[in-house]
């Protein structure tokens, strides 16, 4: 059954995303605020923090940033990282569906704050991205 990792600042469409994914039996795993949302739209999905056995920390600022999140993305298709993989308890994900932090209108507020425009770096979606792309040929990417 394949992965996806759902982790999205602007939520809109993910719910029914999830959903279609859900329809072809794809296992999802979500971050923070995509979670909450998904269960309680009653979508079944594993957190982020479950499946790695780290919370959140920092306030959220490190969620997805984990070996089992990075492993499944990096993980080449060899019997050997998967086997790696499986000792671990872990295993592929092999889908990313991301979308980044509003830096750049956050910046644009008139009077904007320093402390929100820091908080507005992405790091977390911009390594999925390019975990993702480091193994597009087996890692699907959505942005």
């Amino acid at each position: 059954m394949p992965t996806a990792i759902l982790s999205v600042y602007d939520k809109t469409g993910i719910t029914e995303f999830a959903q279609g994914l859900v329809s072809l039996s794809w296992t999802l795993l979500a971050s923070g605020g995509t979670a909450k949302l998904l269960h309680e739209k009653g979508i079944s999905i594993t957190e982020v923090a479950d499946y790695t056995g780290s919370p959140e920390i920092l306030g959220g600022r490190v969620k997805t940033l984990h070996p089992a999140i990075h492993g499944g993305l990096l993980a080449r298709p060899t019997d050997a990282d998967h086997k790696e993989l499986l000792d671990l308890g872990w295993d592929y994900i092999d889908l990313v569906a991301v979308n980044l932090y509003p830096f750049e209108a956050t910046v644009a507020k008139p009077n904007v704050a320093y402390d929100e425009v820091i908080e507005n770096i992405d790091i977390g979606g911009v390594t999925l991205i390019r975990a993702a792309a480091k193994n597009h040929e087996r890692v699907i990417l959505v942005c």
